[in-house]
């Protein structure tokens, strides 16, 4: 039995080593994507990922395959994750910046604030509207900051990367009851898997081994930093931190990887940090920490709500 709440070094140094992971990954996909088209190198992280939570699954003790009540669940929660999340990523990703990309997947918990409000879980709070709008005026920064002619290049690239966080945000809520009914390993394994299974089909048309194959060996690198690494160690991290103290202390280092990954892009991709990525940022860290740090406020009942 673990105690919850604290902040250990084991924790710690797990959620750092986390969102060094998913701060990386926005610069191995931008690599990849200079040499792979963007169906290819989805449909080869989910295949390699997908294989090995099958091995997790199968080797570890409990039900290999989700129950037969669960599987429309579960193909749904692959198509979020999958298709849908990985396909826009990339596809942004493709167009747009590392430095652009991160901060717009840090809306992730504004996202989930308003549809949970929307589908009636949550009440809204005044808190968290204010955070909600912080976080939009942010992401409106990074938007238009290259104007509405550049509709061609960034601003395409970031609607595709929204799309790709609207995707994460619905996958986030709605498979929050699947964990907790049959556990975050298996439920993250189920669904990898089932969005493998999303992707097969295509696999005659965009697997093209001969590609990947002939790639350069950074390219064939960043496939498995992103199927092994951010599809599967990454999550194993921030699972196994979760089950040791509350999700609000982990969150907070959710907001060191836009920060993380600016940097590391500047860095490495030799990327321009623009104004609209420091006042863009900003106005989305502030509106993410703003709304994170609001009590959560239950919904009316239905007897308060008909009186």
């Amino acid at each position: 039995m673990h105690a919850r709440g604290g902040l250990g070094a084991a924790v710690v140094t797990a959620l750092l080593v986390q969102t060094v992971i998913s701060g990386g990954t926005y610069l191995v996909a931008k690599r990849a994507l200079a040499e792979v088209p963007v169906a290819t190198l989805v449909l080869w992280r989910f295949l390699l990922s997908g294989a090995v939570f099958s091995l997790l699954v199968a080797l570890l003790p409990g039900p290999t395959l989700p129950p037969r009540r669960a599987i429309p669940a579960t193909f749904l929660l692959g198509l979020l994750a999958g298709p849908l999340n990985q396909g826009l990523f990339f596809a942004g990703l493709q167009r747009s910046t590392a430095s652009h990309a991160a901060l717009l997947y840090a809306l992730t918990p504004i996202g989930v604030y308003a549809y949970s409000v929307l589908r009636g879980r949550e009440s809204p709070s005044a808190r968290a509207g204010l955070g909600l709008l912080l976080a939009l005026a942010g992401a409106l920064v990074l938007l238009l900051a290259h104007g509405l002619r550049a509709l061609h290049g960034v601003f395409v690239g970031d609607v595709l990367i929204l799309g790709a966080v609207s995707a994460w945000v619905v996958y986030t809520a709605e498979g929050k009851a699947f964990i907790g009914e049959h556990g975050a390993l298996r439920a993250t394994a189920w669904s990898m898997i089932a969005g493998a299974l999303w992707l097969v089909p295509l696999a005659p048309w965009v697997l093209r081994p001969e590609l990947v194959v002939g790639a350069s060996g950074l390219v064939k690198g960043a496939i498995a930093y992103l199927a092994l690494l951010t599809s599967v160690v990454s999550y194993l991290l921030w699972y196994w931190a979760l089950g040791r103290t509350d999700a609000s202390k982990v969150a907070v280092f959710s907001n060191l990887q836009p920060v993380a990954t600016a940097l590391a892009a500047w860095l490495v991709l030799g990327e321009h940090i623009g104004w609209e990525v420091g006042v863009g940022g900003a106005l989305v860290l502030a509106g993410v920490r703003l709304t994170s740090s609001a009590p959560p406020v239950p919904p009316p009942s239905p007897m308060s709500r008909a009186g």
